[in-house]
């Protein structure tokens, strides 16, 4: 390694800079391996739904219905494209991290001062810091005055955390987080002073770096009710393969006619394979994300919205999703008075003027700092007509804040040229060093700070000295400083988010603060927002001692992480998710970026959130607003409710249609379906199991309920049991229509009643799953357009087709009478009221959660 003077930084040379560069590489994060469209492709069509998906559209083709095969494979071609551009849209959170790492710089070489870009930043360069600047890659700081740098990109934590010079600067690179340690880190953010560094770590070998590695490694998850639907479909494409190869081998072996047999078997295949299944999915969840959307959420994983109806565990990171992100001045002590500022503007007592006055004075004229832009707000909105703000005064001096004295100080001169006035501010027990405390003093002080300090805020002191007109001294402390008061900072918690996380409770959903401030701090903010467990806390230290197994314990009823590194927070979700939660994450950093790609769900802020967030997400708040995620979760349960009826329908819908195409060959009866029943009746399932329940409402008690466990079935057995009596009692009324008419009419007669007795029959199911509670006539007052639509258009439809003689050649249909459709219409109607009374049977058990809401 070279070794530098601070006499003569000459830093490396050209020829050491080609040497490190052709080692390690340019100073930037890789991209992952962008597929190509030919790759994406292939991986998409591999999935079982989608080949399913190309096999109904290609039965259609081989019955000459085109437009039905097109219709059908347009799904596939749309589904295609989404994932497409969601695959392009990943990508992006690497993307994102590779910007945010290559900021401009200055360095030293060949002895000389020159910017360049962040990527072409080598191992051992010396850098420049100062006020405003990036850090393009992390460093051990050999120099550094007054230097204060906002790390919160990678710890959380919203204050700027002091900086000091290295006593050895050959020492390995430490962990972002506390004050007084010698390491910048790249992507942070200098707010005030100046420091010369070296390089240590550049690309993803920096702790910027680190996290864009977990970002590699982290592959998004099928979530369950995907892994479910896979399952079903793959279930019935195989048991429909079967029987459908069956059924052309049994007619043709029994009626010696392979063409008839291929037509009875296509018609079996048809009703048999639930192509619904996967085009359902994809309507409700597309839908749902548009209807989201209108909340300000863009979904980025269009799953996530069904997912975040079962969450158990919301997340939560403090800075910029708790709180402003915005330190602000809330309490000021002056000697024994203590003055709480409110929102509104109001008139500050005098008594507190030069408080605030002389916290001016010791900042910047133009602060960067963020409590110092507080303390410049706080002035010019309280003392804005007064005398205590001083634009007309000129700075002599400047002391700055050390690691021997935490305190800085500016001395002023007015125009009247009177004494100098030397305002200082800094941590309290420096302040009151400076005023040379007595034993008493110190103990007023110290419960000051002590009350302060428990509510969570930070706690700056402000003194104030004069001196005559002579050479200035070279220590602050041989000015004679009078104690003026104590300020009060903190990062105030958003308006909403009580209400917001007593909803989630109502929901069910426990909610976890993960956050890299202090302790004290995140207790305050967890009492403020009534999270549950409010004086239990895991540090990062501590975190850093558990186990696994010890980890998943504790993890149970302790609601409060603080002083976390973002390998933690990564730690953490995964933690819960091996005890069973489906985990919803909230974030807006850099920091948060594994674990939102890591968790079930990942919700980042789109407002003050970093583009690193965003993308590694599922959901973005685009207004930061937490309510959002109360109206996120609503929906989600609403989707999956809506969508688990409108599977229930497609399953006990099938079951009829199969057992029409399969009992006639069975039993050497004429063929009651053909594939153009099928394709008619199609035309209703296909709009109503899309439009119809996606469109219904949500139960009043949606967001009273606990959440549903991660291993709930789609298909439990209730729900078959339920779906086999709607579709057996079809089933059973219009075989019993079909061999009553066909007694003493014509097969084709027949054919038709027993086509108008399962198409009310069908017509009824629609309406009795809108609510699997509450009884389908009351249904009728629930608007939903789809629902008359598919209801006046079916009735039409279907009149045509009985009366239209080349309608009803077209069917295979012969003449009915009016007593007979009377008769199919009376038993399609009986069929209905038995499926009502099928509610009274209890569709699953109460949901017994073994985790609790903690």
């Amino acid at each position: 390694m070279k070794i530098y003077s601070f006499e003569k930084l000459t830093g490396l040379t050209q020829e050491e800079v080609s040497a490190h560069r052709d080692r390690d590489g340019f100073n930037e994060l890789p991209t992952q391996g962008k597929r190509n469209s030919i790759e994406i492709l292939i991986g998409v069509i591999r999935e079982p739904m989608f080949l399913l998906l190309i096999a109904c559209g290609v039965l259609y083709l081989l019955t000459g219905k085109f437009r039905e095969a097109l219709m059908l494979l347009g799904f596939v071609f749309v589904i295609i494209g989404i994932t497409y551009y969601q695959e392009r849209k990943t990508e992006r959170a690497l993307e994102a991290l590779k910007d945010l790492s290559s900021p401009r710089a200055y360095v030293i070489r060949n002895g000389e001062k020159m910017r360049i870009p962040g990527r072409e930043v080598v191992r051992d360069d010396i850098m420049l810091l100062a006020e405003g600047d990036r850090v393009p890659a992390d460093c051990v700081l050999l120099h550094a005055v007054n230097f204060s740098v906002d790390e919160s990109l990678l710890t959380g934590e919203s204050a700027p955390v002091r900086k000091s010079a290295a006593e050895n600067t050959a020492a390995a690179i430490g962990k972002p987080g506390g004050d007084d340690l010698p390491f910048a880190f790249s992507g942070t953010l200098v707010v005030s002073g100046q420091a010369i560094g070296i390089v240590r770590e550049i690309g993803t070998e920096t702790e910027l770096g680190k996290i864009g590695r977990a970002l590699q490694t982290l592959e998004e998850e099928r979530t369950p009710l995907q892994v479910q639907t896979g399952k079903v479909v793959r279930t019935f494409a195989v048991v429909g393969g079967v029987l459908c190869t069956m059924v052309v081998v049994v007619y043709w072996l029994t009626r010696g006619n392979l063409l008839e047999g291929f037509l009875a078997g296509l018609s079996l295949a048809m009703a048999m394979l639930p192509e619904e299944f996967p085009v359902v999915l994809t309507v409700f969840l597309a839908l749902g994300a548009w209807r989201i959307s209108k909340y300000r959420v863009l979904t980025r994983r269009v799953p996530a919205v069904e997912a975040l109806g079962s969450a158990t565990v919301l997340c939560v990171d403090k800075t910029g999703t708790l709180t402003l992100n915005q330190m602000t001045v809330a309490d000021i002590v002056a000697g024994e008075g203590v003055y709480v500022i409110g929102s509104k503007t109001q008139a500050l007592p005098e008594e507190f003027h030069e408080v605030v006055e002389y916290a001016i004075l010791a900042s910047p004229v133009d602060p960067f700092d963020p409590m110092e832009k507080a303390m410049k707000m706080l002035g010019e909105r309280m003392l804005a007509k007064t005398e205590h703000l001083h634009a007309s005064w000129t700075l002599q001096r400047e002391y700055p804040l050390s690691k021997e004295l935490l305190a800085m100080s500016r001395v002023w001169i007015s125009p009247a040229g009177d004494d100098l006035v030397i305002a200082a501010k800094g941590a309290p027990e420096a302040v009151a060093d400076l005023c040379h405390f007595e034993e008493p003093d110190f103990k007023w002080l110290a419960a000051k700070i002590d009350m302060l300090s428990n509510q969570g805020k930070r706690v700056i002191g402000v003194a104030r000295a004069r001196y005559k007109k002579a050479d200035l001294p070279d220590r602050q402390h041989d000015f004679h400083f009078e104690f003026v008061g104590l300020l009060g900072l903190e990062d105030p918690v958003r308006e909403n988010i009580k209400g917001a996380i007593e909803e989630c409770y109502t929901a069910g959903i426990r909610t976890i603060m993960i956050t890299g401030d202090y302790p004290g701090t995140a207790m305050s903010i967890a009492r403020q927002i009534g999270l549950k467990n409010p004086n239990r806390h895991i540090t990062g230290p501590e975190l850093g001692t558990l186990t696994d197994d010890e980890l998943g314990r504790r993890i149970k009823d302790v609601n409060i992480f603080a002083r976390m590194v973002p390998e933690q927070k990564l730690r953490i979700v995964k933690a819960l998710k091996m005890n069973g939660e489906v985990v919803a994450m909230t974030g807006d950093g850099v920091n948060d970026a594994p674990a939102l790609k890591a968790a079930h769900i990942g919700v980042a802020m789109g407002g003050r959130g970093t583009d690193v967030a965003r993308e590694a997400a599922s959901l973005v708040l685009l207004d930061d607003d937490f309510n959002s995620i109360v109206t996120a979760v609503r929906m989600g349960r609403r989707i999956y409710d809506n969508l688990k009826k409108a599977m229930m329908y497609i399953l006990s819908v099938h079951i009829p249609i199969a057992g029409l195409s399969l009992i006639p060959v069975l039993f050497k009866w004429p063929l009651i379906l053909f594939p153009v029943h099928i394709v008619f009746l199609e035309l209703i399932i296909d709009p109503a199991c899309t439009l119809i329940f996606e469109a219904d409402n949500d139960d009043r008690d949606v967001m009273k309920r606990k959440p549903r466990a991660i291993d709930t079935q789609l298909f439990d057995l209730p729900t078959i049991i339920r779906c086999a009596l709607q579709g057996g009692l079809t089933l059973a009324v219009t075989i019993g229509v079909y061999l009553y008419i066909h007694a003493d009419h014509s097969a084709e007669a027949a054919r038709a009643l027993s086509f108008l007795t399962l198409v009310v029959c069908n017509l009824g199911t629609i309406l009795s799953n809108r609510s699997l509670t509450r009884f389908g006539i009351s249904m009728l007052r629930e608007k939903n357009k789809a629902f008359k639509w598919v209801m006046t258009g079916t009735s039409l439809l279907l009149c045509l087709v009985l009366t239209v003689p080349f309608l009803r050649g077209l069917f295979q249909f012969g003449a009915v009478s009016f007593n007979d459709l009377l008769l199919s219409l009376t038993g399609g109607i009986v069929t209905v009221g038995l499926m009502e009374l099928v509610k009274l049977i209890p569709l699953q058990r109460r949901n017994s959660r073994t985790s609790a809401v903690a």
